[in-house]
């Protein structure tokens, strides 16, 4: 079986479209044009605006003209991750997928990489809409978002009146049954340290410091599972090396995408060669260490060290107060909701950090329900790495969506799903970022939600999709835009 086999077929085969255009982050311009070209071929008013987003317009059918405007939602771009043995270029190579068999049913995976159904099957799904025949709906718009996974870019940069529509249907949540009515804000936290090397002491040798086989995930969907960071276990590793060894670091990099939790780290270390020995006795319990705490959630996990190249170390102490930092970094779940049940309201992924060129870069993303709370939370990152020397700065900070529950999307949405399927749907906040906290704000008067079909792993190679969850979102939104909300 493949995936041209899978039904609804109109989405899939949307979808499969959509995985043989490259478009990380970034590089959503083939895309982009991919989508405008999809809708004039329609006979749709299709365009980008100033920053890349693309928007096609679709008349209501005969009969439902009155009815409120839907904007379908659903962001363009994908998270790069690939497995260390895989070899594939994001910018140029399609995605490989694969229908896998299990327990519990069929699941959709990609050959060693992201699947990018985060938000491809959002994509696949409004496009589906737009092409259709044989739906009854009111006046649609699709807007498909550019950058939403680095910095939610295309979000930010949209302009007020661009949209005509009353209702917004964000496609971009991971699990079927559950319709989400909230979002945490967030902050990007970054830290600066700048240093000179010095050629390589003599009786010196190096070795890399290895961090592999950790999960990873999205920093909001999974950070509550306790997965390991690998950042985080590359400086417990090397702290004893740093500071009671004499040893001296060369380099250091660990993770590459802001919102992943880390999967690999490595680190390069200039060890005296009379202490070669207790450093790889330090390397080897630390693994057998990390492997006992992380069995039940990381079972992969390994922590190795093996002979490297390398002829300059980083001056002074510098290193260790790096590292020292990323240890006292705060990293994983802050506080739970007092709300909501199993909701975290607050939390930080120690993501990148990576040196060249004579500075180290370090990027946090806190998350939180509240902007108190999540600027509250940025002071305990300010203070670990002010206190190690360096230069601290934020971006990207945005806000998050406050739950409406006298929506009347809403209303009609729970309604539809317990008509559909004889259960009501869970109403649920969200502890990853949406990009209806940063629209609503452009568009107050907008009645927002957000659904999706059931995804596990976003934003690692392990990202799935459950096949029958596709089927039932589908058949929920049809139901929905036949019923949408009069004016």
């Amino acid at each position: 079986m493949t995936i041209h086999d899978l039904n609804p077929k109109r989405v899939w085969k949307n979808f499969h479209a959509l995985t043989q255009i490259p478009r990380p982050s970034k590089h959503e311009e083939k895309v982009a044009a991919y989508l405008v070209k999809f809708g004039k071929d329609l006979g749709l008013e299709s365009f980008q605006d100033e920053i890349g987003n693309v928007i096609i317009r679709k008349p209501a059918t005969k009969g439902m003209e009155k009815c409120k405007g839907i904007i379908l939602q659903a962001h363009m771009d994908m998270v790069p991750q690939k497995n260390n043995d895989k070899v594939h270029d994001f910018t140029k190579d399609p995605i490989e997928t694969r229908v896998v068999k299990k327990d519990d049913g069929l699941w959709l995976y990609a050959n060693g990489t992201t699947l990018g159904a985060d938000d491809g099957l959002g994509v696949a799904a409004a496009m589906a809409v737009l092409e259709a025949k044989d739906l009854v709906h009111g006046p649609i718009e699709a807007l498909f978002t550019t950058d939403e996974e680095t910095g939610m870019t295309g979000a930010n940069a949209l302009k007020p009146g661009v949209l005509k529509g009353e209702i917004l249907i964000n496609l971009d949540s991971e699990t079927e049954g559950e319709l989400y009515v909230g979002c945490a804000g967030g902050l990007d936290c970054n830290a600066t340290f700048n240093y000179k090397e010095e050629d390589m002491p003599k009786g010196y040798k190096a070795f890399a410091v290895n961090v592999k086989g950790l999960r990873g995930g999205h920093s909001g969907m999974e950070i509550n599972e306790g997965r390991g960071n690998a950042n985080k276990i590359l400086a417990r590793t090397i702290i004893p090396m740093l500071r009671d060894m004499d040893c001296k670091l060369c380099s250091i990099e660990g993770g590459n995408m802001r919102n992943a939790i880390p999967r690999e780290a490595v680190a390069v270390v200039a060890v005296p060669k009379d202490a070669v020995e207790d450093v790889q006795k330090v390397v080897e319990e630390t693994a057998a260490t990390v492997l006992k705490e992380y069995r039940n959630i990381d079972p992969g996990v390994t922590v190795t060290i093996e002979p490297a190249k390398a002829k300059k170390v980083m001056a002074g102490r510098v290193g260790l107060k790096l590292v020292k930092a990323l240890l006292a970094c705060p990293n994983g779940v802050d506080r739970m909701s007092l709300e909501m049940d199993n909701l975290v309201e607050s939390s930080n992924n120690l993501a990148i950090v990576k040196s060249e060129k004579g500075r180290i870069q370090v990027h946090s993303l806190m998350r939180a329900a509240t902007d108190s709370i999540k600027y509250a939370q940025s002071e305990g990152f300010r203070a670990a790495f002010e206190l190690a020397g360096a230069k601290v700065n934020f971006t990207g900070g945005y806000s998050g969506w406050a739950p409406n529950m006298s929506s009347p999307i809403l209303k009609t949405m729970v309604n539809k799903y317990e008509e559909l399927y004889k259960v009501k749907p869970a109403v649920m906040a969200i502890h990853a970022g949406l990009e209806c906290g940063i629209m609503g704000a452009i568009y107050p008067k907008w009645d927002m939600i957000s659904c999706g079909p059931t995804l596990k792993s976003p934003h690692s190679p392990d990202e799935r999709c459950f096949i029958p969850s596709v089927e039932k979102w589908w058949n929920f939104i049809v139901a929905v835009l036949a019923d949408a909300p009069k004016k």
